[in-house]
């Protein structure tokens, strides 16, 4: 798959913009700040519905515009698609296939892949645990799109259990016990019907990250060794809370994220052959996963009135990343760092490879101002690897960021649009 043509309007600096495209090499050049990195997050948008520089929809549109319009021709094979994004600050996005009536915007996903890579990634290693679920769940919706609605199922009922406990906990140092609702439940019994539905939810989205994370695991290893001296291994260890409250009482008692270092790697599994380290969770199947969710949940339930929020599930959950026996975020160098937050994104297109010889849908890769950031052996390795794609769309600043591996059709890009003879 390749695209073949990017329309915007009225996304970020542009009014209007309309950019042709070929499979093989594009190199979108241009001082920073005139608008290169909006145009590849426009394309990423249609591929995730989120963009990987902010969290929010409106710094996406225009100042003074109502909402932005993301338009792209795809091409697979003799088929053609036209893909549309409506985005719209502050209401639901909507979409088109070929010009149809109005969609949901997942409608989208799965349709098409790509893989961006840019210097926002080195936060999957450096970062919260919260940037490396992000990782996993967009790669999950790409590759399964019926888990939007997993994910959304989850947030809606995290949502509405965690204003329970709020409330709950508020009359508690009201010094006032919560009055029954008017069908004269109490917040315990309340509470036990959403640990039903939270561990319904959640077991399906652990079970699908648990599957997710050990197809990556090989292609993990794999590529960190493409891109290195290939002396260290390179491996991804899921953490699920839901273990943790099993396993180490202290886990949900803890006010962030940031807790999770505080449980030993050995608590959680043993490492597989492929780069990655299965948990005991691993394999059980969404009922069975259900049912330690359940009694984690029932163990944190005193820790979680006192705090008034879920301490145990998915949202609490992280990606370790190990390479070599220690962990890489803090003991990796700048380098290493760069190397495994690219070795991901590798990863992840090499899952879509997997997946293309049955849907036929190779992934388009797009690098956003990455060889500007690499020495020129990771700088040479990366641009041997990505050349091989169908298609691969490069920002840079100058022309002499881009390895000779990656010649090709030259876009100039300038304050508002496209140079002459773009």
């Amino acid at each position: 798959m390749y695209v073949e043509r990017l329309s915007l309007t009225d996304f970020r600096s542009y009014g209007q913009l309309d950019l042709e495209l070929s499979p093989g090499a594009t190199v979108l050049v241009g001082p920073n700040g005139v608008g290169k990195t909006n145009l590849v997050e426009a394309l990423g948008m249609l591929s995730t519905l989120s963009s990987h520089r902010v969290s929010s929809d409106a710094p996406l549109v225009r100042f003074g515009a109502e909402r932005a319009v993301v338009r792209a021709g795809f091409v697979r094979g003799t088929q053609r698609t036209v893909l549309e994004l409506e985005v719209n600050p502050g209401r639901a996005n909507r979409a088109r296939i070929n010009r149809g009536s109005p969609l949901r915007a997942r409608d989208l996903l799965g349709i098409a892949r790509t893989v961006l890579f840019a210097p926002e990634d080195l936060a999957l290693v450096k970062g919260d645990p919260s940037a490396r679920r992000r990782f996993l769940d967009e790669l999950l919706t790409v590759l399964v799109p019926h888990h939007a609605g997993t994910r959304a199922d989850y947030e809606r009922v995290l949502k509405q259990r965690n204003a329970l406990l709020k409330s709950a906990r508020a009359s508690r140092f009201s010094r006032r016990p919560p009055a029954p609702d008017a069908h004269g439940a109490t917040v315990e019994s309340t509470l036990d019907v959403w640990d039903a539905h939270l561990a319904e939810a959640g077991s399906r989205l652990l079970e699908a990250r648990l599957e997710l994370v050990e197809r990556l695991g090989p292609h993990l290893d794999a590529a960190y060794a493409q891109l290195t001296d290939g002396s260290k291994v390179a491996r991804a260890v899921y953490r699920s809370s839901v273990e943790g409250a099993v396993q180490d009482e202290s886990w949900p008692g803890t006010p962030d994220d940031n807790a999770l270092d505080d449980v030993a790697p050995g608590n959680i599994g043993t490492e597989d052959d492929g780069g990655a380290v299965v948990g005991t969770l691993s394999g059980l199947g969404a009922p069975a996963i259900a049912e330690r969710f359940l009694a984690a949940l029932a163990e944190a339930r005193p820790r979680e009135l006192e705090r008034g929020l879920t301490l145990v599930g998915p949202h609490r959950d992280d990606l370790e990343l190990l390479l070599g026996p220690a962990p890489a975020k803090g003991f990796a160098s700048h380098g290493e760092t760069w190397s495994f937050a690219l070795a991901l994104r590798l990863a992840s297109y090499y899952v879509m490879l997997d997946d293309s010889t049955v849907t036929g849908d190779e992934p388009i890769l797009v690098l956003d101002d990455v060889f500007a950031e690499l020495d020129a052996a990771r700088r040479a390795r990366l641009a041997a690897i990505v050349a091989k794609a169908e298609q691969v769309l490069v920002t840079a600043a100058v022309d002499a960021d881009i390895p000779a591996e990656l010649a090709g059709r030259r876009v100039q890009v300038v304050p508002g649009g496209l140079g002459d003879g773009s």
